[in-house]
């Protein structure tokens, strides 16, 4: 998994999440997904990580740019608008 950044700001450090500022979420669906690694190989942030058989994503680092979603062979990946 990819370590949190660690920002600047004023005279102390805060912890960013590089997803905190997503507007849609990726989600697989299970049944459609073939493990291909398609989404894996191509998210710019490296959020995507296999579970069970499965890829699945850390949303605390995804930054909803769809890219796994557009590249997946199976169309398994649909963007989501988050709920804030």
């Amino acid at each position: 998994m990819p370590e949190r950044f660690i920002c600047p700001g004023g005279t102390e450090l805060y912890v960013v999440n590089t997803g905190d500022w997503r507007y849609q979420r990726p989600v697989t669906d299970e049944k459609k997904c073939r493990t291909c690694g398609a989404c894996w190989i191509l998210c710019p942030v490296q959020c995507r990580y296999e579970k069970e058989n499965q890829f699945d994503t850390n949303l605390d680092f995804c930054k909803g740019c769809g890219l796994c979603a557009a590249e997946c062979p199976a169309l398994a990946i649909q963007m989501v608008n988050e709920e804030r």
